[in-house]
Parts: C-alpha cells; sequence; structure tokens
C-alpha cells in the first residue's frame, strides 16, 4: 500500500494533470497518487489489494473527490468511506463541475469535509488546488496528528 498523502479520484485525465501540477508546489513529491474511476477507488480503500487488508495501514491524509465518476460515483464512494469505522475520518473534499444544489446537499449529508465546484479558469483552478492542498496538509489537524499541527 502506498505511503501518500493525497488520494485523487478524477476520471478527466486533463483534470487530473492539472490537479497533480498543482500539487508540485506542496512538496510532497511521490506521495500523491491518481485514480480513474469508482471501482479503483473502491478497490483502493476496501479491496483485495487494498489499505484495509494490511496489518499496516497508512490512509490518505486528503481524498479529492470527484463525483462524476465511471462504474461507481462519487456520492456511492463517499457513502462507503464514511460509514466505515475505518475511514471515516480521511478528510474529503468533493472537487467536482457539478454547482447541483442536490450534489452538495447529498455530499454533506454523507460526510464530506468539504465541497469546491472546479472553476473553469486553468489559473484560478490551479489556485484553487493548491490551497485546497496547503489546508487540509498544513494547516487541519486532524484525528491522526494527535493535537499536534504541522508546519511546512
Amino acid at each position: 500500500m502506498d505511503n501518500i498523502d493525497i488520494l485523487i479520484v478524477e476520471d478527466n485525465r486533463h483534470d487530473a494533470e492539472l490537479i497533480l501540477e498543482a500539487l508540485e508546489g506542496l512538496d510532497i513529491g511521490d506521495k500523491v497518487r491518481a485514480i480513474h474511476n469508482g471501482v479503483e477507488a473502491l478497490d483502493y480503500f476496501f479491496g483485495p489489494e487494498g489499505s484495509l487488508k494490511k496489518a499496516d495501514v497508512h490512509l490518505p491524509k486528503l481524498l479529492l473527490l470527484d463525483l462524476k465518476l465511471p462504474k461507481v460515483s462519487g456520492l456511492e464512494i463517499l457513502k462507503r468511506i464514511k460509514s466505515d469505522k475505518r475511514t471515516m475520518h480521511v478528510p474529503t473534499v468533493i472537487f467536482t463541475s457539478s454547482s447541483e444544489s442536490q450534489d452538495r446537499s447529498e455530499s454533506y449529508k454523507l460526510g464530506a469535509n468539504s465541497y469546491v465546484v472546479k472553476p473553469m479558469d486553468a489559473d484560478m483552478f490551479s489556485r484553487y488546488v493548491y490551497d485546497i492542498g496547503e489546508y487540509w496538509l498544513s494547516m487541519n489537524t486532524t484525528i491522526y496528528d494527535g493535537g499536534a499541527t504541522r508546519a511546512r
């Protein structure tokens, strides 16, 4: 299992590349992984080779999740992750093109920690991604941090 900081679940390869480029500024090196559909996401956490099947579990510090995914939707992934006691505390940011109020409402109902609509402008897109990563990896203190804040 990868010891990663950010898991990206994004089916649009162009968006995934933009996200990866934007995160380069956070100096987290190879601790970012992108996967491209809902089945891969569920397998990552719960599948035969998934992290929860191994003794030394290293869950991501941030899950950046698109909603409109092939095979299994982002909402279904969110529901599964947030309903399992082993993964429920993984910070999950919905990063999607959907500004539908129903999607926002359902995401928060299922336990999303944040909901961000992807900007159309490439520069703003990159800025949003960088800021999301900076906040969740540098400023936010998670249940796994033992109360200590991280400084970068």
